[in-house]
């Protein structure tokens, strides 16, 4: 580890902490439904989006009906991807003629970038047409992060209101989102990219003569408008196989440290939009707190095993860490930092192959994943995966000083307890689940790439990153078989939405409830005690959870690497 390596690492934090207060006062002025600067430009848009759905922006939903609402709109989206996807052959804006995407493959695709998971088993370039890539993935890019966004305000209000029977309208917040957040700050990104030498065009792939006199086609299209939304959305899908580790996606220092501090932005936002709306601004520095001592301890173990590299190359005389799958443009430093903020998020685009990384430093990215992704995480989902956790530390908090747990001027009773454990436990059962499946079936064996515990790591890396909706992948492993599609659909699926489900009837029984004044028995909630408190319940429960899986994969992995055995 070098000290120039920390400094791009503190500049990079320090960046996202400035964001943190602007991107907090503007979002919750949005969805509280107050004027910004983008009103006279936008309020008759909206209105006008209201009036052709039929959408009474007064008329807030109780939380079922907002779920139901959530629920229709992403099956809509689903059905119009899967459908774009099967025919993309006979429309327009396919300069390459890509044919239709087979029916399995399809229908991963479609539910990965409807759960904002955009795990890729197919190359972009190689698969997709423009029309596919912008009026499918970039479209659904924008709907997905929306939709996790929402939900976590909805979240939000159930802790800020007190008996109230409502959270929200979830058209009126999708649209809000959509219109004031995410499209106002893609336009500008995506013209910076451009700017840094990202491709933003319609024409077909260009034919070049090398050096040598061979054929080269170099693949080009509609990238920047897609990449914007990918990192600011925490989507991650890449217009082009290689993902962030590709010139196109990604071309220079300052578009790697601007993706980066975006696909953390948003997400570090909404802890101040918490606090704002909840009255207290402190609480979300809390959860903001306990977000950054999980990355930090992240970020120093990957950097510092990538940077340490592997025994059995040093034995030969090999130093200067592990170089293997990156980019020589980012080096070790930013590789291992971009590794953690795709994991931290549920982003998932990669700027270095995962599966080159050391076994510990591979493992850092599997944690962030296993732990539901709640250190910053997806936009939206991020905050309501940490709520879930720190509803858990006000519980045991409760029980050592033997009163009934409150948080934010709420009572925490059975019923939130219970819906929160049902939200995380769903997560290990579809990790866990689906990967002793996949150890055991002999065709799903044959799909990785190396023997013993990394091809252990190479299963269990895919449908903890399909569960999380990240989208990441150890390369090793070929994903596109009907097995994997079709499994790892069903992950995707059920990591996304029945961890909403539960999340969401936490919000309407805390939007009900009165709220109770502090007394002298409160647990303080805005000290370090607490940020030590919902820490320590993250890693315990992580702990407890994936502890044998890993010492199965990544942890023996390092210890027979110790021993210059390699897999």
């Amino acid at each position: 580890m070098t000290l120039n390596g920390w400094i791009q690492i503190i500049l990079f934090f320090g960046i996202v902490v400035a964001l943190v207060k602007p991107l907090g006062w503007y979002m919750t002025r949005v969805f509280s439904g107050e004027r910004t600067l983008l009103s006279p430009v936008l309020r008759p848009v909206e209105a006008s989006l209201y009036w052709a759905g039929g959408v009474d922006e007064k008329r807030e939903q109780d939380w079922l009906t907002y779920t139901v609402a959530m629920l229709l709109f992403n099956v809509a989206g689903f059905l119009a991807l899967y459908f774009l996807l099967r025919v993309q052959g006979t429309l327009p804006l396919n300069p390459q003629g890509m044919s239709a995407v087979p029916e399995a493959l399809s229908f991963n695709t479609a539910v990965s970038f409807v759960t904002n998971t955009n795990w890729q088993n197919y190359g972009g370039e190689s698969t997709l047409s423009y029309l596919t890539q912008m009026l499918g993935l970039t479209h659904q890019n924008y709907l997905s992060a929306a939709t996790g966004i929402v939900l976590a305000v909805a979240l939000i209000r159930g802790f800020s209101r007190a008996s109230a029977k409502t959270v929200g309208n979830f058209w009126v917040d999708v649209t809000r989102c959509t219109l004031y957040v995410l499209l106002p700050i893609c336009i500008p990104l995506a013209l910076f990219l451009v700017w840094q030498g990202m491709p933003q065009t319609l024409a077909p792939y260009v034919e070049a003569t090398t050096l040598e006199g061979a054929k080269q086609t170099i693949a080009v299209g509609p990238v920047a408008s897609q990449i914007a939304i990918k990192m600011l959305g925490t989507n991650g899908g890449g217009f082009f196989n290689a993902n962030a580790a590709h010139p196109f996606e990604n071309p220079t220092a300052l578009s790697n440290l601007v993706q980066m501090v975006a696909i953390f932005a948003l997400g570090a936002g909404l802890t101040n939009v918490f606090g704002r709306m909840v009255g207290d601004q402190r609480q979300g520095w809390a959860i903001f707190a306990a977000m950054s001592v999980l990355f930090f301890a992240g970020v120093t173990l990957a950097y510092w095993a990538e940077a340490h590299g592997n025994d059995a190359f040093t034995a030969l005389g090999l130093t200067g860490g592990n170089m293997e799958g990156k980019e020589v443009r980012f080096g070790i430093p930013l590789s291992a930092l971009f590794a953690v903020i795709t994991t931290a998020a549920s982003c998932g685009a990669v700027n270095a192959m995962h599966d080159s990384f050391t076994a510990l430093g591979g493992m850092v990215p599997l944690i962030n994943m296993q732990l539901g992704e709640i250190i910053i995480g997806g936009v939206g989902a991020g905050l309501y995966g940490m709520l879930l956790f720190v509803i858990l530390a006000i519980f045991v908090a409760g029980l050592m000083v033997g009163r009934t747990p409150e948080y934010i001027g709420k009572k925490i009773e059975a019923k939130e307890v219970k819906m929160a454990m049902l939200a995380i436990l769903i997560l290990p059962l579809m990790y866990l689940g689906w990967s002793a499946v996949a150890t055991v079936l002999p065709s799903a064996v044959a799909s990785i790439a190396n023997a013993g515990p990394h091809g252990f790591s190479e299963i269990i890396y895919l449908y903890t990153s399909s569960t999380a909706n990240n989208g990441s992948a150890f390369g090793g492993i070929t994903g596109n078989t009907d097995f994997y599609n079709i499994t790892g659909a069903v992950a995707m699926f059920i990591g996304r939405f029945w961890v909403i489900i539960p999340a969401m009837a936490i919000a309407g029984s805390l939007a009900a409830k009165k709220t109770v004044p502090p007394s002298v028995g409160t647990f303080p909630t805005d000290g370090g005690l607490f940020v030590g408190l919902v820490v320590g319940v993250v890693l315990i429960v992580g702990g407890l959870t994936f502890f044998p899986a890993l010492a199965l994969g990544p942890i023996v992995e390092h210890l027979a690497m110790r021993a210059h055995m390699l897999f």
